[in-house]
C-alpha cells in the first residue's frame, strides 16, 4: 500500500507542477488577486468551491436562455405567418363584401336607368304625340301610347 501511496503522490506532484509552470497561471499568481488569494488559502478554497457549485446552475441557465431565444424566433415567424393568414382571410371577406355591394349597386343603378329612359320616352312620346294631334287638329285618342320597355326610341343599332 506505500508504494501505491507514493505512486498516487509523485503524479499529483507532477499535475500541481504541470498547472504552476503554465504561463497563464504564473502570471495570474503574479497580479495582486493571485497574490491575495495565496495569502488567504480559505478565501481561495471558498472562490474554488463557489465556482465549482455554481457552474451546473449557470449552464442550465444559459442553455434556458438559448432555448428561450431560439422559441422566441421560431415563435415569431409562426405567429407572424397567423397574423398574415388571419389577415389575408378577413381581406378575403371584405373583399367579397364589397364585390357584393358593387353588384347590387350597380344593379340598382342599372334598373334606375331602364326605369327613368322608359320614362323619359313615355313622356316625350306622348308629347310628340299630342303636337302631331295639333297640328293635325284632332282630338286626343283615348288609348294610352304603346311603351317602348327596350328604351331604344325606334333606333337600331
Amino acid at each position: 500500500m506505500p508504494k501505491e501511496m507514493q505512486e498516487l503522490q509523485k503524479q499529483w506532484h507532477s499535475i500541481v507542477q504541470s498547472i504552476h509552470s503554465n504561463s497563464n497561471v504564473v502570471a495570474f499568481m503574479n497580479s495582486r488577486v493571485g497574490q491575495y488569494l495565496d495569502d488567504h488559502p480559505f478565501v481561495a478554497l471558498s472562490v474554488l468551491v463557489f465556482i465549482a457549485v455554481s457552474a451546473i446552475p449557470v449552464a442550465f441557465f444559459l442553455i434556458f436562455v438559448v432555448a428561450t431565444a431560439i422559441m422566441a424566433c421560431i415563435g415569431v415567424i409562426v405567429m407572424e405567418g397567423v397574423v398574415i393568414a388571419i389577415g389575408g382571410i378577413a381581406l378575403l371577406c371584405v373583399l367579397c363584401g364589397l364585390g357584393a355591394l358593387s353588384l347590387g349597386v350597380s344593379g340598382v343603378l342599372s334598373i334606375s336607368y331602364v326605369v327613368l329612359s322608359t320614362l323619359v320616352n313615355y313622356w316625350y312620346a306622348s308629347r310628340d304625340q299630342i303636337r302631331k294631334q295639333e297640328v293635325n287638329g284632332s282630338l286626343p285618342q283615348k288609348s294610352p301610347p304603346v311603351l317602348d320597355l327596350a328604351g331604344n326610341n325606334g333606333k337600331s343599332e
